[in-house]
């Protein structure tokens, strides 16, 4: 609410400043640069703040200043101003901002400016338009349905809030192995360094080479002849073949059982046990004693 108590950014005179305890000649230098910024990139877009925050403020100027800038800079922001914002250009960067750049315009029309200014209004958007906005989701995240839902939300059923999907069925790791406009065969899609080589270069896959990987493993499960479903444990370590097996598992139709590598042997069993595993995989480790 503290931001409706204050003015805009471009209604601030000198003698505003000059109110808050500041002597005359550093209010009326502030005013000329805040003047300055704001001619160059409005009274409350993110570049704004950002140029206010690292020009203008220092602890030797009234906490006042501080809050008459910020506060100033939000004021339209709504009641719950930020307490930090993104560097625009790292803004850009991101999932969101780059979604926001290549259909803001489409989802909010004429007033969109940014990722970052333009968030509050994109977030109610999805919230008001839960059709369109999942679907233009779904579209940029090329998801592959194997059959596809009869809607995006169905609010005939029983279930609190709805059901979402309804009639879908997907398979994520299908998902993550297919090649799309954004993808080739060629991209990375995995990168690590095996514990313990921390003077050894980063090791990275391909997505060609992670498919060999996952379809090498689903048409080992494939050969073991167990029911679609079925419990599939894995007590391994994060590894690259760890996430290879986890994509088997989920494209050869079956279910993943997470088991921490650290867990005791009893901890072991009763996992396997609760989910009824009908398989494990697992790893032997050697140790040397002196």
């Amino acid at each position: 609410m503290a931001s409706l108590h204050h003015k805009a950014l471009d209604s601030i005179s000198v003698s505003d400043i000059e109110a808050l305890g500041i002597p005359a000649s550093i209010a009326l230098k502030l005013y000329k640069d805040v003047s300055e910024i704001i001619n160059t990139h409005g009274p409350s877009s993110p570049q704004t703040w950002t140029l206010l925050s690292k020009r203008l403020l220092h602890p030797l100027l009234p906490f006042s200043f501080h809050q008459m800038m910020y506060y100033g800079c939000f004021r339209d922001f709504g009641t719950d101003p930020p307490a930090w914002s993104p560097d625009p250009e790292a803004a850009m960067l991101t999932n969101v901002g780059q979604f926001l750049e290549r259909r803001g315009k489409e989802l909010l029309g004429s007033t969109y400016k940014d990722p970052i200014s333009s968030f509050s209004h994109f977030q109610e958007f999805s919230v008001s338009n839960p059709e369109v906005y999942w679907k233009t989701v779904l579209d940029e995240m090329s998801i592959s349905f194997s059959v596809p839902p009869h809607c995006i939300l169905s609010k005939n059923t029983s279930r609190p809030g709805g059901q979402w999907l309804p009639g879908a069925y997907v398979n994520p790791a299908k998902t993550c192995l297919t090649v799309n406009c954004k993808r080739t065969l060629d991209d990375v899609v995995i990168r690590w360094r095996d514990e313990g080589n921390d003077d050894m270069p980063v090791s990275s896959m391909t997505l060609e080479e992670l498919r060999s990987e996952v379809w090498l493993v689903a048409h080992a499960l494939n050969a073991l002849g167990l029911d679609r479903g079925s419990a599939i444990a894995i007590d391994m370590p994060m590894t690259m073949e760890s996430v290879a097996i986890y994509l088997a598992i989920v494209l050869a139709g079956h279910v993943v059982v997470s088991i921490a590598d650290s867990f005791a042997p009893p901890e072991i069993s009763t996992r396997l046990k609760i989910s009824e595993a009908k398989a494990i995989f697992t790893q032997v480790i050697t140790y040397f004693l002196p």
